[in-house]
């Protein structure tokens, strides 16, 4: 691979990492369901996590919509329960290794029973949705809780998309991309420790 070909990879991982201190930003006076729109979009942690599921999952099964299904709906169950005050252990380590696991899936395109697939991204997402939740309260949870799903389904079909192109272009974005992903959950941790 010459110089002109990793020159975007090294870009998007510098990009990555410099995120790492905006991962949880505030929205300002934003009402409820544009709060939680935002939030997912605003922190480079968890808009990485749910890309990446999107595009392992186009890449490596046929039933594409189950592992982002599965991380929805896990994501809204972690939102709920942090939102009822319930205290997750290691959440900013597992949002972290999420990071790291996720996009070693992709450098490796690795293949999972559909199950294992859903319950791994789930597993996770129950931690990102821990994170959410907890940060989410304010005048309208329901709301912010609905503009967040929300989001996280529009990220997921983005990230779809982006594998199903990839997929069919054969090109090894995909797995620059976890490359990225990976040292971003990586540097998380590292940070963490």
């Amino acid at each position: 691979m010459s110089f002109s070909h990793t020159k975007p990879f090294v870009l998007v991982v510098l990009s990555f990492l410099s995120f790492g201190a905006l991962a949880h930003t505030g929205h300002g006076d934003a009402p409820g369901f544009l709060a939680g729109f935002l939030h997912p979009l605003t922190g480079a942690d968890h808009l990485a996590a749910m890309l990446a599921v999107g595009i392992w999952s186009a890449m490596t099964t046929r039933r594409i919509w189950v592992a982002p299904l599965a991380f929805a709906s896990l994501l809204l169950t972690g939102a709920i329960l942090g939102l009822a005050g319930l205290d997750f252990p290691f959440v900013e380590p597992m949002i972290a290794a999420s990071l790291f696991v996720l996009g070693l899936l992709l450098v490796g395109q690795v293949r999972f029973p559909l199950v294992a697939g859903a319950l791994l991204t789930g597993a996770f997402a129950i931690f990102h949705g821990a994170a959410h939740g907890a940060e989410l309260g304010g005048d309208s949870p329901v709301a912010a809780i609905a503009g967040m799903v929300s989001s996280t389904a529009l990220i997921h079909i983005a990230g779809l998309l982006i594998g199903r192109l990839l997929l069919a272009r054969h090109v090894p974005w995909a797995r620059l991309a976890g490359g990225g992903i990976t040292i971003f959950g990586a540097g998380l941790l590292t940070g963490l420790l």
